[in-house]
């Protein structure tokens, strides 16, 4: 069951220190009265008048030293008294090391963090589909304004002064032919190879014409002209079949060629010293191109504009993807135990690292924030709230002095 807290204010406080010191001032009274009431009124009176003569001891002794706490007692520069006031910058410095050495260490923080489970709620508070698209919302107006900050000099500058020097810097040749091997591997390319072959199928389906002057451009001038009609043809029907199979084939021929050179081509630019030197080459004329620069600003800037217009749209394809992204990391992390354990222990751990690196520095609060206070204000506010429960040390040495008083009195009684 979660704890409720309720915040109290000053007036609050105030009132009920109020009412403490009248029940506490009021107890005093009725053991003075029933002093006076009982003095020398006979033996059987005399316990009562010994036990209200030492519950007047025991009020007077305990309001003198909760007094002496925050001022000198009716005025009076007694030594050592009116503590708060004179030592309130030790309290604070004191009061702020309890607070780091006692509930900032990193085991403490990271056992409550743990305790609190901070992510398993807030994976099931994502997991809610109305939650998510109020996060989405709720960003959408900072990456916007983020995004248009970005305008073409500053794409520009970032192109030109970042990433082209570092990419003529770094060797691209091995991380190249690393992610071509393993785009072999996976067979990732082969999509891109069907698409090729259904392409180079249309195009040679569409236009006979080009392609049968092409073929008979080639033709030698001294054959007649209706052999190289049926040649020319021939080729053609060929070719188209032969687009048609490597379409329709996965076990093609030419498919295995491909990924025969695709793969050895990703070993030699790793291992191959002229194949990387070729490469590097061509990087270089690439990247020294004066349209690089304007093609990637370019690029950037339709990627900015159509960023911008998925955010502006509350039903765009973008926004639902974001929302339903964000409620299924939610459910994710509440129903996969691995991946929360690794958020646990990734943010107790973020948290740890924040409060050893800023700990001090928030903990300092405690202690210039009381020596700005002056030393009546100080003494005040320590009392509004501690003050309460201190009036029960009155109460508590007015009863337990009675008692004592009474206890003395009797046994003085029975030995004498």
């Amino acid at each position: 069951m979660e704890k409720t807290l309720t915040r109290v204010d000053d007036a609050t406080r105030r009132e009920g220190l109020r009412r403490m010191r009248v029940v506490a001032t009021g107890l005093l009274v009725l053991m003075a009265v029933v002093y006076v009431l009982t003095y020398d009124r006979g033996p059987a009176w005399d316990y009562v008048n010994a036990a209200a003569e030492a519950g007047m001891i025991g009020a007077i002794a305990d309001w003198f030293a909760v007094t002496a706490l925050f001022r000198h007692p009716l005025g009076l520069p007694i030594p050592h008294t009116a503590l708060v006031p004179r030592r309130k910058d030790d309290l604070g410095e004191g009061l702020e090391q309890f607070v780091s050495d006692n509930f900032l260490t990193p085991q403490v923080l990271r056992e409550k963090f743990l305790d609190a489970q901070v992510v398993r709620r807030l994976g099931r508070w994502l997991a809610e589909p109305a939650n998510a698209e109020r996060v989405t919302s709720e960003a959408v107006p900072f990456l916007r304004r983020g995004l248009e900050r970005v305008d073409e000099h500053e794409l520009r500058t970032l192109i030109e002064d970042v990433l082209i020097p570092r990419v003529r810097r770094e060797p691209l040749s091995p991380l190249a032919g690393h992610l071509l091997e393993r785009v072999v591997d996976d067979g990732s390319h082969h999509g891109l190879v069907d698409l090729a072959a259904r392409e180079l199928h249309a195009w040679l389906a569409l236009h006979q014409d080009e392609v049968e002057a092409i073929i008979r451009s080639r033709a030698p001038s001294w054959a007649p002209v209706w052999v190289n009609d049926q040649v020319t043809r021939r080729v053609y029907q060929e070719l188209l079949r032969w687009a048609k199979e490597v379409k329709d084939n996965p076990d093609h021929t030419i498919r295995h060629a491909v990924d025969s050179y695709l793969a050895e081509l990703g070993r030699d630019l790793q291992t191959d010293p002229r194949t990387q030197a070729r490469f590097e080459s061509l990087k270089e004329r690439l990247l020294e191109h004066p349209q690089v620069a304007t093609t990637g600003v370019r690029l950037g800037e339709t990627l900015r504009n159509t960023v911008l217009e998925a955010l502006e749209d509350p039903h765009s394809v973008l926004r639902e993807r974001m929302a339903s992204g964000l409620a299924g990391l939610g459910r994710r992390v509440v129903e996969d135990d691995g991946v929360r354990a690794r958020l646990d222990a990734w943010s107790a751990d973020t948290v740890v690292g924040l409060m050893e690196r800023y700990g001090p520095e928030l903990t300092s609060v405690i202690s210039t924030t009381i020596k700005r206070w002056d030393a009546r204000e100080a003494s005040e506010k320590i009392e509004l709230h501690v003050g309460r429960d201190l009036q029960f040390i009155r109460l508590n040495g007015t009863v337990v002095g009675a008692l004592v008083g009474l206890v003395i009195h009797g046994v003085s009684q029975l030995v004498l």
